[in-house]
C-alpha cells in the first residue's frame, strides 16, 4: 500500500536496512542509523539504476512523488533520469562558478603573482588602480565583460581630467584580463585596445637650469632653506648624486668609486664625495638610518655654504 506522512514519521530502524515501498518504482529505503532516503529504480539501456531524491522529512512525500514522475517523463522520451540530473547539476555548478570569478577576484589572484615583481611604491600605486576599477565592475563576473563595461570604469576618471591615471588604468585591466585569458576564465580580452580610445597624454616638461646665476639662486635657495632637517639635508645631498627624489630616499651610502648593479627592487648604491664637514653622529636623514651613517659621521650636505653663486662646491 502507499506511504502516509503518519507512517513515515512513526519508523523506527530495527538494526537492518529496509524498503518501504510507495508506488510506480518510488520507495523510502531506512537505514541501520535511521536515515530514511528516497530512492526509485529503474532501467535504461538495458542497465538496472538507481536514482535518488533526498531524504525525508527534507523532502515530503509529495515532493518525492512529483520527483518520480519528471524521471517518468523522461524515461518516456528515451532519456536517463540519473545522466539527466548529473549535467543539470554541472551546470548549475559552473554558472556559480562563473558568478563567483569576478573582475576582483580575478584581479586579486593576479595580483598575487606579481606584487613580488613591483617595488613597494609600485605595490601600492597598483593595488590602487585596481581598487579604481573595482568600484565599477569588480563585482561583475569577468566571463560577461565587455569593453564598453571596463571603458565605463574609465572614463569618469579621464573625465575628470586624470589622464595619465586613466591610461594606467587600462593598461592594469588589461594585465587583469590577459591573465585572465591564459587562465581559461574568458576566451577574448575585453580590455584590448582601450588606449586608442583615450584621450592622448598632454606632457609638461620642466626646463632644465642651464644659466649660471639661475642655478646660484637654486643653491642659494636650498641652502637657506628653513623646513624639515631631513628634507634640508636631502635637498643638500642631491646636488651631488644628481639621483631621483625616489632614489635618494632609498639609497645607501658607500665610499666614492662609481654605482654597482643592484638587483631589482634593491635600494640603489650610489656613490657619494668626501667633502669636508661634519654633521652629529646622531643624525639621522631617514629613520631607518640608510643615508646617515652615524658611525663614521661623514656629512654629506654640501660641505661650503652656497651663500654667493660663485661658491658652489665643484
Amino acid at each position: 500500500m502507499p506511504l502516509t506522512d503518519t507512517m513515515l514519521r512513526n519508523l523506527k530502524p530495527d538494526g537492518t536496512p529496509t524498503k518501504l515501498a510507495d508506488s510506480e518504482g518510488l520507495y523510502l529505503y531506512l537505514s541501520p542509523t535511521g536515515s530514511k532516503l528516497w530512492r526509485m529504480d529503474y532501467r535504461f539501456s538495458g542497465k538496472r539504476k538507481t536514482l535518488s531524491f533526498g531524504a525525508y522529512p527534507i523532502v515530503s512525500l509529495k515532493d518525492a512523488r512529483g520527483k518520480r514522475d519528471n524521471a517518468k517523463e523522461l524515461l518516456a522520451k528515451d532519456m536517463d533520469p540519473g545522466a539527466h540530473k548529473k549535467a543539470t547539476k554541472a551546470a548549475a555548478a559552473a554558472i556559480a562558478k562563473e558568478q563567483a570569478l569576478t573582475f576582483a577576484v580575478v584581479a586579486r589572484e593576479w595580483f598575487e603573482t606579481k606584487k613580488d615583481v613591483y617595488a613597494a611604491s609600485n605595490v601600492k600605486k597598483k593595488q590602487w588602480l585596481i581598487d579604481l576599477l573595482n568600484e565599477r565592475i569588480g563585482n561583475k563576473p569577468i566571463t560577461g565583460l565587455v569593453p564598453a563595461d571596463v571603458l565605463g570604469a574609465i572614463r569618469p576618471v579621464e573625465a575628470a581630467g586624470h589622464s595619465v591615471t586613466a591610461h594606467k588604468m587600462a593598461e592594469t585591466a588589461g594585465q587583469v584580463c590577459r591573465f585572465a585569458r591564459t587562465c581559461g576564465y574568458i576566451v577574448f580580452n575585453p580590455a584590448d585596445g582601450l588606449k586608442e580610445v583615450l584621450k592622448p597624454i598632454q606632457t609638461k616638461h620642466y626646463a632644465t637650469l642651464t644659466d649660471p646665476a639661475a642655478v646660484g639662486h637654486l643653491l642659494r635657495s636650498i641652502d637657506e632653506y628653513q623646513g624639515g632637517t631631513i628634507v634640508s639635508y636631502a635637498l643638500k645631498i642631491l646636488p651631488y648624486l644628481a639621483l631621483r627624489s625616489a632614489e635618494l630616499r632609498g639609497s645607501t651610502r658607500r665610499a666614492a668609486g662609481g654605482v654597482r648593479g643592484r638587483r631589482r627592487n634593491a635600494a640603489p648604491r650610489v656613490a657619494c664625495a668626501r667633502q669636508r664637514g661634519l654633521v652629529s653622529a646622531r643624525l639621522r636623514l631617514f629613520r631607518n638610518g640608510r643615508l646617515a651613517n652615524p658611525r663614521d659621521a661623514v656629512c654629506f650636505a654640501p660641505a661650503v655654504s652656497c651663500r654667493n653663486a660663485g661658491d658652489a662646491p665643484v
